[in-house]
């Protein structure tokens, strides 16, 4: 097993090889797939990727799929079914792509990843656990032997992925906190989480848990918290992707995006959509995760920090 460790905006790719075969669970971002194929050419050397999986169908861990088919013709590649029937249609308004204003270019996939399900991978029989809250289709990947858990979004070492039902108005929390005790019941003793080092041992995948229930235990108490942190996580992903952009066009992008419209019109409290996506520019300008500058034509530019 290989984990390549990615930045933002990809997830982490955990490679499971063996005489029998390589599969790839997660695949990045769009604009990191060359690099993705890259790494997993160097990897393979020479031989083929028979399998990809996704833990889930989000951006950052299936926007590298179109590109692996490409290079990889013959890949076998799964997904969780409770957006098989949008994935097929490729129907972007039910996926999130839209919703969020990122990209993920058309991909096809063969067959559908059910809970309670087992797959040889790498020589290792892997355990399918439903785990909603982040998403409410996400799965883990769990090899009981040595105690190994793919945890998509669900667990990191410093807290979880965004609850986006939270967002459109249902219950999300519940299921975060649900999916939490299912990752303790299953006592791994290493978790490669989506984003972020793998955790190793049974003490830090502990103290993993225990930060993830303190966080949510503030989010649930302040779900505007929870929601302004979406938002900002929203703005600065899609700005960590175009590092550079004029402060207008930005703005412009953020009114188109539906997510942000969507929040705006529930919590906008009858502000104008660009003054309240401003503000939240502004917090990020003053917590340094993001910088303004003004050329010598007075332009505005809004960079990455």
């Amino acid at each position: 097993m290989s984990v390549f460790e990615r930045g933002w905006l990809s997830s982490n790719n955990v490679l499971l090889d063996s005489p029998d075969g390589a599969a790839l669970v997660d695949s990045g971002y769009a604009s990191h797939a060359d690099q993705t194929v890259a790494l997993l050419e160097q990897a393979l050397q020479g031989r083929p990727l028979q399998y990809l999986l996704n833990t889930h169908l989000h951006s950052d861990h299936c926007g590298g799929n179109a590109a692996l088919q490409a290079r990889f013709p013959a890949v076998q590649t799964w997904i969780p079914p409770g957006q098989a029937e949008a994935a097929r249609a490729w129907d972007e308004g039910a996926l999130s792509f839209r919703a969020t204003g990122q990209r993920c270019p058309r991909f096809a996939f063969d067959a559908l990843l059910q809970p309670g399900q087992t797959l040889a991978l790498g020589g290792l029989a892997w355990q399918l656990h439903a785990a909603p809250g982040h998403d409410p289709h996400a799965l883990l990947l769990f090899e009981p032997q040595q105690r190994l858990l793919i945890s998509g979004d669900a667990l990191w070492p410093n807290g979880f992925g965004v609850v986006f039902p939270e967002l459109d108005g249902e219950p999300g929390f519940a299921e975060v906190a649900a999916t939490l005790d299912c990752i303790e019941a299953l006592e791994p003793q290493w978790v490669i989480p989506g984003h972020g080092a793998v955790i190793a041992g049974a003490a830090a995948v502990a103290q993993a848990l225990a930060r993830a229930r303190s966080r949510l235990a503030q989010f649930a108490n302040n779900p505007d918290r929870h929601r302004e942190y979406a938002i900002k996580v929203l703005l600065k992903f899609r700005l960590l992707e175009w590092q550079r952009i004029g402060l207008d066009d930005f703005l412009a992008w953020a009114e188109g995006t539906p997510y942000l419209q969507q929040l705006h019109q529930r919590h906008g409290a009858g502000q104008p959509l660009r003054a309240w996506v401003q503000q939240r520019i502004d917090a990020l300008v003053q917590s340094q995760a993001a910088r303004l500058e003004r050329d010598a034509q007075g332009h505005c530019w809004l960079l990455d920090a």
